[in-house]
């Protein structure tokens, strides 16, 4: 917490005090409160409430290293992001001015699919892809997004820990849940002993308006696998809903942030929106779940 700096020193005698007022950017503002219970059924009901997302969006890619692919020449691609429970999403990425597409991909929860035009490669894999590519921005994956887009409600089964944080003069809530560790028996759950327990998720809300600010998501031994940060909520409807969007994916070492400059929630989503053809006259790449590839080209035809 910042409070006011007083700095004393004595001069012939006397001891005279200077404070300076903080900037109002660095004090903390008007905040609502909350009880642990509240907060989950706050987040439930936004979980329940959206079941369908259809955007147009502006994303940019940031790596850890150089930017590389097809998307290193754009750095920033406009496109459309379709999401729908319990698991399916397609991200379009279009080049600037043209508007042509410089990748298509969709997922469906299980293995996912990736058109490249200009590279003239169809990628297809499982969603659990065990090995990373050395080129960090070759790791995203349609999947990456389902979890930053749709929230699915909290089970009443797993423990949820309350606590006040604050960062940068802002003040949170922050709600961290508790599932059993892979392998308990989770009928048999015995809280009070941490051996058997792990961290699964990390929810904060902003105590300002009390809205979603980041969520974070931990694999098996408490390794994060992602740390997605939400603004700019805005009225969508009946629903509230973040126009900025900021994932980080740890492990794979990407970030790709989201800006939503249009948006339709709760639409009805046909399967068949979900279904991506290997362009004609393209490779076929299939990855395995330990990341090896195999290409198979397309057969000549005959002259």
């Amino acid at each position: 917490m910042v409070s006011i700096a007083a700095v004393a020193f004595f001069a012939g005698g006397c001891a005279v005090s200077h404070k300076t007022a903080a900037k109002p950017s660095q004090t903390l503002g008007t905040v609502l409160t909350a009880t642990r219970e509240q907060l989950i059924e706050r987040y439930n009901r936004l979980a329940d409430a959206i079941q369908t997302v259809n955007a147009g969006v502006a994303m940019k890619l940031i790596s850890g290293s150089a930017y590389s692919g097809v998307i290193e020449q754009y750095h920033e691609v406009n496109g459309f992001i379709l999401a729908a429970k319990p698991s399916n999403i397609r991200v379009i990425g279009q080049a600037p001015v043209i508007a042509t597409n410089i990748f298509d991909m969709v997922s469906d929860g299980k293995t996912f699919e990736i058109s490249i035009p200009s590279k003239h490669r169809f990628v297809v894999g499982p969603v659990n892809v065990t090995r990373q590519s050395a080129k960090p921005i070759e790791n995203l994956r349609p999947q990456h997004l389902i979890d930053a887009l749709l929230w699915f409600p909290l089970s009443p089964r797993l423990l949820a820990v309350f606590e006040e944080s604050s960062e940068s003069n802002v003040r949170y809530y922050v709600l961290t849940i508790i599932r059993p560790l892979a392998g308990s028996d989770s009928s048999d759950v015995t809280y009070t002993a941490g051996s058997n327990l792990e961290i699964a998720e990390k929810i904060w809300f902003e105590r300002s308006d009390l809205h979603i600010s980041r969520v974070e998501n931990f694999s098996n031994g408490g390794i994060v696998d992602s740390d997605v940060r939400y603004s700019d909520w805005q009225p969508a409807g009946e629903r509230t809903y973040p126009r900025q969007i900021d994932i980080a994916r740890l492990r794979e070492d990407y970030q790709l942030q989201i800006h939503i400059n249009k948006l339709t929630l709760n639409e009805s989503v046909g399967d068949d929106r979900f279904k991506l053809e290997q362009p004609p006259g393209s490779d076929l790449v299939q990855v395995s779940a330990d990341g090896s590839e195999k290409t198979i080209a397309p057969a000549k035809e005959p002259q």
